[in-house]
């Protein structure tokens, strides 16, 4: 072989073997990095000062609380390794020692006390509804704390899951003071990296994790709000998971060779909510007039096309005591004038429904205005800006609305307790519904212990919802995801907000 041939083949063999380490490395980085489409963008990191999905989903991947719940929502370990109930009132929890937040400093049982008593302090007004059964937090050792509740409640240990109970790191947040929801510091598998407000938050894997690490380096969380846009962004490669994926695009997803789709019902109940503290509303027959006029099995076809399922009472599927012989009452416009006109209004009267922009509420308050028409009720369908739409609700300037609630602990109590009781009005129960039955039943069903008496008292409860009718309910609803295929290990939570640190790639 002459010297430029020998040359050549050199230069080749080097060019190839450059090519080989090039792809392997191209393909090394992008298994390193989870992409996930999220359907709007995260508020703070500070898990004090918002309860919504998208904040939620990525405080969980940052922050630990004491237990967690396993996929059958049993109570187990996290940050406690054990703990002990000592009387009605008190908890007692071991932490696992040597546990490391992100800026180094070590877990202890002072960290679990600040945290607890910030929730329960001004700056967890968003959370309230959790923090308020504490009495109190002691450190009986750097190792050991105890929480006391008001109150004999039978859902506390298991709200400790939600990330109300995330455990912060106290000399962390009182350095980044107001700024801290863009500084947080937890003790989870992945640290925060960077926030691109309404664009994406990064993370990146934190190291010296005291459990199982993630097998990929960095996790990616794109706010992509339109729909279509995420199933596309799916579809070319440029996304790993895209959340809530619509009717419309579910049979493109299902028959892409490279993609694969995850379902599971959730724990949400979508809802027309009355406003109870105006008239006419305020009249139980009215709001029972409406709900009979309503052909709810019907709107749920037309608008979600076998997604989800229409609801029969204000528990989803899978909360506990969720009653199963409840059935959804066949329309009935002759009922239901009958009601309207022992209420007086005969005639009918004009009302408002308020929703968000989600295409799907938009169809649904369409469809409910047509349907009101035949009772006389001249709606007029009122789209707001998110912000402004919760605004407006807390300070009960509507009429009608359309909104959802997700029991984000699947015990009955939060399906309830922040929605129908009096003392919520204005915070989450937008229905400024208040009935002294149904608070009385809330307050004991908090105290009961699991078993036949509490079952027996929440299908009292639905039972009493029912009659009342502060809403007409709409959708339980599904989580959809849609998948590429090498993506293993992912589960999509009742929750509506997942768990991201056990997926792999294959």
């Amino acid at each position: 072989m002459n010297r430029g041939r020998k040359r050549f083949f050199v230069v080749a063999g080097l060019l190839l073997v450059m090519l080989f380490v090039a792809s392997a490395g191209f393909a090394e980085s992008k298994k390193d990095t989870l992409i996930v489409a999220n359907i709007y963008d995260a508020k703070t990191m500070d898990p004090h000062a918002t309860n919504d999905v998208a904040s939620s989903g990525a405080m969980m991947q940052m922050y630990e609380t004491l237990i967690a719940l396993d996929d059958a929502n049993n109570v187990v370990p996290q940050l406690a390794e054990k703990w002990e109930k000592l009387d009605d009132v008190t908890y007692r929890f071991y932490l696992l020692k040597g546990v490391r937040f992100h800026n180094g400093e070590e877990l202890k049982a002072s960290d679990v006390k600040y945290s607890i008593e910030r929730a329960m302090s001004p700056k967890g007004a968003a959370i309230q509804n959790y923090s308020s059964e504490v009495e109190s937090v002691s450190v009986v050792d750097d190792y050991t704390v105890e929480i006391k509740t008001k109150r004999s409640s039978t859902p506390f240990l298991a709200s400790l899951s939600h990330t109300w109970g995330s455990i912060m790191n106290a000399k962390a947040v009182e350095a980044a003071g107001d700024n801290y929801g863009m500084q947080p510091i937890g003790t989870g598998p992945f640290k925060f990296a960077e926030w691109a407000r309404g664009d994406r938050i990064v993370l990146e894997r934190f190291d010296d994790f005291h459990g199982n690490k993630p097998a990929y380096k960095t996790l990616v969380i794109r706010a992509i709000t339109e729909p279509t846009s995420r199933t596309i962004e799916l579809e070319s490669g440029a996304v790993d998971i895209a959340y809530q994926i619509t009717t419309n695009d579910i049979k493109r997803v299902e028959e892409n060779p490279n993609l694969k789709l995850m379902r599971v019902m959730d724990n949400s109940t979508t809802y027309l909510g009355f406003n109870c503290s105006k008239k006419p509303f305020d009249d139980v027959r009215v709001r029972q007039a409406i709900n009979m006029a309503l052909d709810t099995v019907g709107i749920n076809q037309a608008v979600y096309r076998g997604v989800g399922q229409a609801p029969a009472g204000p528990f989803a599927p899978n909360v506990k005591y969720y009653d199963k012989s409840l059935s959804i009452p066949e329309p009935n416009i002759e009922t239901a004038q009958k009601l309207l006109e022992e209420a007086g209004y005969k005639d009918g009267f004009k009302a408002e429904i308020w929703t968000n922009d989600k295409k799907e509420r938009v169809d649904m308050a369409t469809i409910i205005q047509s349907q009101l028409q035949e009772l006389g009720i001249t709606v007029e369908i009122k789209v707001l800006e998110w912000g402004a739409y919760l605004d407006g609700l807390k300070e009960a300037k509507h009429d009608m609305f359309i909104v959802g609630w997700t029991a984000s602990v699947p015990d009955p109590d939060f399906a309830v307790a922040g929605v129908f009781h009096s003392s919520m009005k204005g915070k989450m129960n937008f229905a400024f519904f208040g009935d002294l039955e149904v608070d009385a039943l809330i307050e004991q069903g908090k105290t009961l212990p699991d078993g036949s008496e509490r079952e027996a008292l929440y299908k009292e409860l639905q039972l009493q919802l029912n009659e009342k009718r502060p809403w007409v309910y709409l959708l339980n609803d599904e989580q959809i995801c849609g998948l590429q295929k090498n993506v293993k290990g992912f589960r999509p939570s009742p929750r509506g907000y997942h768990e991201l640190y056990n997926v792999y790639f294959e």
